[in-house]
């Protein structure tokens, strides 16, 4: 009884479970942690921000590095500069790859830093003003302690002053 109907074929697939080579396969999300940059460290962040771009998405790590090349802008009627949107498919891949270098930098700085930064168009500019802000020689690490303790001074020794003696040094500085 080999030939009877008790051994069915399984169904088809239903028509809405089938893949048609038009349709885009989800992308796997990874779990590493992002390294997140601390006070005075700085040279241990830029490695691992590094190790982690170059093994996750190196395209991103290149824009970082290298920059990403230059990008199309006009002037508005204004005066004012106006992006002009990608034309080419290359053009397109190369703005993504700026963006989410930009965003990927802009999250591993501490939240206090954001607003110095996320203006910043060029993943390459933001990545030289992070490391010049956070990092430096010390030699500049030594001129920003100078400064911010001549900072220091100067709004102690206005505490100890009144009104017109304050009002009469900004006045100096053209700065009342």
């Amino acid at each position: 009884m080999s030939g009877t109907n008790d051994e069915n074929p399984p169904p088809p697939p239903p028509k809405e479970t089938q893949q048609t080579p038009t349709q885009q396969t989800p992308q796997t999300v990874s779990t590493i942690k992002l390294p997140i940059l601390k006070k005075g460290e700085y040279d241990i962040w830029a490695m691992k921000i590094e190790h982690y771009l170059a093994h996750t998405d190196y395209p991103i790590w290149e824009v970082i590095q290298n920059g990403n090349g230059p990008v199309s802008v006009t002037l508005d009627t204004t005066g004012q500069i106006k992006i002009l949107p990608p034309k080419t498919a290359e053009e397109m891949v190369l703005r993504e790859r700026e963006r989410k270098a930009r965003t990927t930098l802009l999250m591993a700085i501490p939240e206090d830093h954001l607003a110095k930064f996320h203006k910043m168009t060029d993943a390459k500019d933001m990545w030289n003003a992070i490391k010049s802000r956070f990092g430096g020689n010390d030699e500049s690490k030594k001129m920003q302690k100078y400064i911010l303790k001549q900072q220091f001074d100067l709004f102690r020794d206005l505490a100890t002053l009144t009104k017109p003696q304050i009002q009469a040094y900004f006045a100096i500085f053209g700065l009342f």
